[in-house]
């Protein structure tokens, strides 16, 4: 999802772990205009609500908006009474039907969640930037990852900046003129309404607007025949115009991306998949349909093939599917980061791929958040703490674990399933190992609570003993019991004097020590002993 820059510090609070909504908001018609400078914003958000709950509290809309001024609210056709305070609109919804259209008119100077900025040539642009939960900052909305919503967006913008948004463009056209708000001499400003429409449900953290110079690169139609509906996926680049030269670069590969992922994983859902270079916060961000990598990135060598896959892969897991609650991050995070890897599998060969999970296995070795805290993370109540070596690659890695666990075929047909029953929901880590134990018929309890909830690894140390007598080679495996002691497959392999290998899958107990007898009727010691040589488990290893 995010790759962050580690500069970023933003202490926002995690809340309750199960949220139980009385108003499921279906969908958000925004209209946003623009200055041609500056962060104050007018706004008109069309909600509509769906009631889950009636009586005492649950007859009370609230909706987070910090910031900014309402300064009119309507239930239906009616104006309603309501109080802004403490960053929550409360409307009372009295007897109204258990669907309902809400008017919210705003105003006011963003302080966040849509980032307006100048960058070094003097451009001003503005980025949507809401994860976790700063749409909050300038969408009056229910600012939370278990509430998914289509949304229109019609941005009215200075006509120098081109607006890009989630969905399909339905209308960009040019409107009437208006004077220079600062009451400057000279010609109005030209002013352009773009219209904006994401069909399918996300959250408020994945719902953007781009206003900027940019220009547009398409890609063409790709992924064709695996587009959620049928038809071809329409890819396009947006750059500032002096980066326009570096395209394509690994966007070439978008193409490939996206079909091996719709193969392996369903169809890909949305309207369109647009790469915008943006000044956000974050290196990468997977707004559905829009996604935004950093300014930075485009001005020091281009997007890389590895981030294009992982942003792309949350297309899939993250925006199709996304996690219910903060603390299952990982099932967003810790599924594109393996799935980048499965990428460079596919396209650059099994060494790359080796290489890479050997990568990600020794930055969970060296982390200290790994070492202190479980990947379910209930406790953490910074939710950007939450990118983290749990979320990211210990999520990835597990998911590495869990296909040599349960075997290739059982692995992506859960994957496919659980995709398949949560697409355009949201999902907890059960859902997923519901999934995975149907399609593998085996109890995953134990393998999930194992490698999710506790904080750690296996510190193994593996000695070898040839006995020239008896021909016998055994292996003695002692864990160090530093984080507990974890049971887990391991596979050795040694290579006899005349140049064969063998292989043997060993079950590891919890327990200290553990010895097993690997090989019997040996002429001559092994002339190479290895374990764990596909780089199978998430373990800190010592050979003797």
């Amino acid at each position: 999802m995010r790759i962050a820059f580690a500069a970023l510090v933003l202490a926002t609070q995690l809340g309750a772990q199960q949220r139980k909504p009385s108003v499921d908001i279906l969908d958000y018609d925004l209209t946003i205009t623009l200055p041609d400078a500056g962060s104050t914003i007018d706004g008109v958000a069309i909600l509509t609500i769906r009631r889950l709950a009636r009586g005492g509290a649950n007859d009370t809309l609230a909706l987070d908006l910090l910031d900014l001024t309402v300064k009119s609210v309507r239930v239906g056709d009616r104006a309603a009474p309501f109080t802004h305070a403490g960053g929550v609109i409360r409307i009372p919804l009295g007897a109204t039907a258990d669907s309902a259209r809400v008017t919210v008119a705003y105003s006011g100077a963003v302080k966040d969640g849509l980032i307006v900025s100048t960058d070094s040539a003097g451009r001003w642009m503005a980025f949507g930037d809401n994860w976790p939960n700063r749409a909050r900052h300038w969408i009056p909305s229910v600012d939370h990852p278990s509430d998914k919503a289509t949304v229109t967006w019609t941005v009215i913008a200075p006509s120098e900046r081109k607006v890009i948004a989630n969905g399909t463009r339905l209308e960009e056209m040019t409107v009437p003129q208006k004077d220079d708000p600062d009451g400057h001499a000279g010609a109005p400003i030209a002013v352009t309404k773009t219209k904006w429409r994401e069909s399918k449900p996300i959250p408020t953290y994945l719902m953007v607007i781009a206003a900027a110079p940019l220009v547009e690169y398409p890609l063409g139609n790709t992924a064709c025949g695996l587009m959620e509906g049928g038809g071809c996926v329409p890819q396009m680049v947006y750059t500032l115009p002096e980066q326009r030269r570096i395209v394509p670069g690994a966007f070439a590969e978008a193409d490939s991306v996206v079909t091996f992922f719709a193969r392996m994983f369903g169809p890909f859902v949305y309207e369109k998949l647009a790469h915008l270079q943006s000044l956000t916060r974050f290196g990468g961000m997977e707004n559905a349909s829009a996604i935004f990598y950093s300014d930075r990135t485009f001005r020091t060598g281009g997007v890389s093939y590895g981030l294009l896959a992982h942003e792309t892969a949350h297309q899939w897991f993250g925006d199709a599917v996304t996690a219910r609650e903060w603390p299952h991050l990982w099932l967003s995070e810790g599924f594109a980061t393996y799935l980048a890897a499965l990428y460079t599998q596919k396209s650059r060969g099994d060494s790359a791929f080796l290489a890479e999970m050997s990568g990600v296995r020794t930055a969970v070795l060296g982390d200290a958040i790994v070492a202190q805290r479980p990947v379910i993370d209930t406790i953490e109540t910074i939710l950007t703490a939450l990118l983290n070596a749990n979320s990211y690659q210990k999520g990835g890695f597990v998911l590495h674990m869990l296909r040599e666990e349960i075997g290739d075929a059982a692995f992506f047909r859960g994957a496919r399933d659980y995709q398949d029953t949560f697409r355009h929901g949201t999902a907890l880590t059960d859902d997923l190992r519901a999934a995975m134990g149907r399609a593998s018929g085996k109890e995953l309890r134990p393998f999930f609570t194992q490698w999710l909830t506790r904080p750690g690894f296996p510190e193994i140390e593996s000695a070898w003993k040839y006995n020239a007598a008896t021909g016998q080679l055994t292996l003695t495996v002692t864990q160090s019991g530093k984080f507990g002691n974890f049971t887990f497959p391991l596979t050795v392999e040694f290579t006899d004097a005349g140049g064969t290998p063998h292989r043997s899958r060993l079950v590891i107990p919890a327990e200290r020590e553990s010895v097993f007898t690997v090989s019997a009727g040996l002429r001559a010691a092994p002339s190479r002993m290895r374990v764990d040589p596909d780089v199978a488990l998430l373990a800190r290893i010592t050979e003797r």
